[in-house]
């Protein structure tokens, strides 16, 4: 068992290693805690490594109690690998932190790793809010359709216990945490930026809205680290690896949703895609990466469910047959159909056996076999000799 190390560590490594690590993955792998990662960096120790040129330009960066002091003032707390609460669960099948010798299995590059702290705005407890959960990304410039598909599908997923996982972002981040909120769902914002920054600033009100509703803002970039470009596309792996699996609901060709995607893909994560217009360019995105098998086309939440659980679990089919019952004339055999068409409707006439088979083409043996049946299932009435439709 690990030894547990202080939070003042673990917000160094924070600091002075901006996003996920290899190197200190390796080393919590192997057993060192994160007080003698931190003090080997601290140190220069020869040991380190690797660690030793990533750390070169801010192992000086050492102001963990500030650090922490500023995060507790913005409403945030850090949870590690130490904490009861740390995603772990979530994390092992997610980012393979062991590597033997085989080229780093996984690797779309150097960030596919896990993350060595989380800094965390609200419910604290990840390990049980990300245990069924689900990342909802798409477009900044969403469309109404892309807006109406990503608030029904949310609000399935409610329905199945979902916590909704997306980026905080305009467009359909935004629309996903919305409709969690609006239909009691829990959900978490993964932020591109550090405590003490909101982005984008107009979601402020939104985020507050999701800390009291029971979610969570997360971020794995310390205090006052900015919302840079390319820290949008790391903070994608996380929305990937934090969640059972990710759904694309409207995105163009080079759309940013894209690389949550690519990161769901990488990390044998389920996959699913909402089909848009062909017209469209907001969902080329999405139209190409059903096409090319990238994700499975789903339409709606009963069919995310059914990718997400055991094979077996859960049949969409059957619930959207439930959802959707056969009309009258879609449960008739052909024949059937053939006798039904040739009656007249419930009060307009009605018709003997011989009329009715010489209309369908039917032998009048068979005719008055089949009228007999549809009679006993309340299709077809008898008065007499004659035959009608019950309605």
């Amino acid at each position: 068992m690990r030894n547990v190390s202080s939070p003042e560590s673990w917000a160094y490594l924070s600091r002075v290693v901006e996003g996920p690590s290899i190197h200190i993955q390796e080393f919590i792998t192997n057993g060192r805690s994160a007080d003698e990662i931190a003090h080997g960096v601290r140190t220069r120790a020869s040991w380190i490594g690797a660690l030793g040129p990533q750390t070169q330009n801010r192992y000086t960066w050492d102001q963990p109690a500030q650090d922490l002091a500023r995060a507790q003032a913005a409403g945030y707390t850090l949870l590690t690998p130490d904490s009861p609460g740390w995603p772990g669960e979530n994390i092992k099948p997610t980012f393979h932190c062991e590597y033997p010798d085989d080229d780093r299995k996984l690797s779309l590059n150097e960030e596919a790793v896990a993350p060595h702290a989380l800094w965390v705005k609200g419910e604290a407890d990840l390990a049980k809010l990300l245990a069924q959960s689900v990342g909802v990304v798409g477009t900044r410039t969403a469309t109404q359709y892309g807006r109406h598909a990503t608030d029904d599908l949310v609000r399935g997923l409610a329905k199945h216990q979902y916590t909704i996982v997306s980026g905080g972002a305009l467009g359909i981040d935004t629309i996903a945490h919305q409709a969690a909120l609006d239909c009691g769902a829990p959900t978490v914002v993964v932020a591109a930026c550090g405590p003490g920054y909101v982005y984008p600033l107009s979601n402020e009100p939104l985020f507050d809205r999701v800390v009291r509703a029971g979610g969570a803002i997360v971020t794995e970039y310390p205090p006052g680290t900015t919302p840079d470009r390319h820290r949008f596309l790391t903070r994608n792996r996380l929305v990937a690896g934090l969640t059972q699996g990710t759904l694309l609901v409207e995105a163009a060709f080079r759309s940013g949703a894209l690389n949550t995607l690519k990161w769901a893909n990488a990390m044998n994560k389920k996959t699913m895609a909402v089909p848009g217009p062909i017209t469209a360019t907001e969902s080329l995105g999405t139209n190409l990466a059903i096409q090319n098998k990238q994700a499975a086309m789903v339409l709606n939440a009963d069919q995310i469910h059914e990718c997400i659980v055991r094979t077996g679990d859960f049949d969409a089919g059957e619930q959207m047959e439930m959802k959707y019952p056969p009309s009258l004339t879609q449960q008739l055999s052909h024949n059937e159909l053939r006798i039904y068409d040739a009656l007249p409707r419930a009060g307009e006439g009605s018709r003997t056996a011989e009329e009715i088979a010489a209309d369908a083409g039917l032998s009048i043996g068979l005719t008055v076999h089949i009228l007999m049946d549809l009679a006993k299932r309340g299709v077809v009435q008898r008065e007499r000799k004659e035959w009608s439709r019950t309605e």
